[in-house]
C-alpha cells in the first residue's frame, strides 16, 4: 500500500481585522476554532483599541499556528497616520480606483507611501510588542504601480523578514479570464513579485479568494474552486464578520461577511478539507 499524500499546507487570512467590532469578534472565533490561521489587521481602523488587540493576541495564544499581520490600508474611507500625506480626497485617502489609476499614470509619489507604510509598521509594532509576520494591502493597494514601490521600501527596511502578500496564480488561460478580477490581479501581482523578490522580500507561491462580493454565490463552491491547485504555502484570502453599524458606516461589504462565517465555522469547510488533503499549518 502506498502512503498517503502528505497534505497541502495553505494560508486562510481573515482580512480587514481593525474594521469594526464585529468583525474583529467573528474573526477571533475562526481562530479559537481552529478554522483559520492568518488574519491581518488594520492600524487606521476604528476597533484596534486595547482592548481589540488584546482579544486578538490571547485568540491567537489557543493556537500556535495562527499568524498576525499588517493590512497595509491606503485607500478611501480611511485616514493617514502621517502628516502632509498626498494625494487626499478631503483628509482622507483616495478611493481605490483613483489610486489604482494615478499609479499607472505615474502620478504618485513612493516616497509618501514608503512614509505611511512605515508608520502603519511602527503602529504594528508598538501595538503587538513585535513586527508582523506577514505584510499585504486592503483592497490589494501593495500590488498597485508607484504604491508598491513605497511599499515594499518600507516593508523591506522595517520588518525584513517579514513576507508580503501577491495576487497572483499559475491558472490555465480560459480560468484566468473567467475572473476579470482575478485576471487583474494576476497581472498586477506579476510587477509586484519581481519589486519584492528585488528586495529580497519571501511572498506566497499562489493566491485565491477573489470574487465579486455583490453577486449571491454559494461560498462552498468558491472555496471548494479556491483549494484546486493551489500550491503547497498558497495563500486564500476571506473576509468573515457580523455586520454591525461600525461596518455599514465603512464598507459596502456586509451580509457576504456572515455568510462566510456561517461556512468556515460549519463542517462543511472541514470535510472539504480533508477530501482535498489540505491542512491549515
Amino acid at each position: 500500500m502506498s502512503a498517503a499524500a502528505t497534505p497541502r499546507r495553505i494560508w486562510l487570512c481573515a482580512d480587514d481585522y481593525g474594521i469594526s467590532p464585529g468583525v474583529n469578534r467573528a474573526i477571533r472565533d475562526l481562530i479559537e476554532r481552529s478554522r483559520l490561521n492568518a488574519t491581518s489587521v488594520m492600524m487606521v481602523g476604528p476597533a484596534i483599541d486595547r482592548g481589540e488587540i488584546d482579544a486578538l493576541q490571547a485568540a491567537a495564544k489557543t493556537d500556535s499556528r495562527c499568524a498576525i499581520g499588517l493590512h497595509v490600508t491606503l485607500s478611501a474611507p480611511f485616514r493617514p497616520l502621517t502628516m502632509h500625506f498626498r494625494p487626499l480626497d478631503g483628509d482622507m485617502f483616495l478611493a481605490f480606483p483613483k489610486l489604482l489609476r494615478a499609479g499607472i499614470a505615474r502620478r504618485l509619489d513612493r516616497e509618501f507611501f514608503r512614509n505611511e507604510v512605515k508608520a502603519q509598521l511602527s503602529a504594528f509594532a508598538d501595538a503587538f510588542g513585535r513586527a508582523p509576520d506577514f505584510v499585504d494591502g486592503h483592497q490589494h493597494v501593495q500590488l498597485f504601480p508607484q504604491v508598491r514601490d513605497g511599499f515594499v521600501d518600507a516593508v523591506s527596511e522595517v520588518a525584513p523578514k517579514a513576507w508580503v502578500r501577491q495576487g497572483g496564480r499559475d491558472l490555465p488561460l480560459m480560468q484566468r479570464l473567467a475572473s476579470p478580477k482575478a485576471l487583474v490581479l494576476d497581472l498586477l501581482s506579476a510587477q509586484f513579485r519581481r519589486r519584492a523578490g528585488s528586495a529580497g522580500l519571501s511572498f506566497n507561491p499562489g493566491f485565491a479568494g477573489a470574487y465579486d462580493f455583490t453577486r449571491a454565490v454559494e461560498f462552498g463552491e468558491l472555496m471548494r474552486q479556491f483549494l484546486e491547485g493551489l500550491p503547497d504555502g498558497g495563500l486564500i484570502m476571506c473576509h468573515p464578520g457580523f455586520v454591525d453599524d461600525v461596518l455599514t458606516g465603512l464598507d459596502p461589504m456586509t451580509d457576504v461577511r456572515e455568510r462566510e462565517h456561517a461556512y468556515l465555522a460549519g463542517e462543511t469547510f472541514t470535510q472539504l478539507l480533508a477530501a482535498q488533503n489540505v491542512t491549515l499549518g
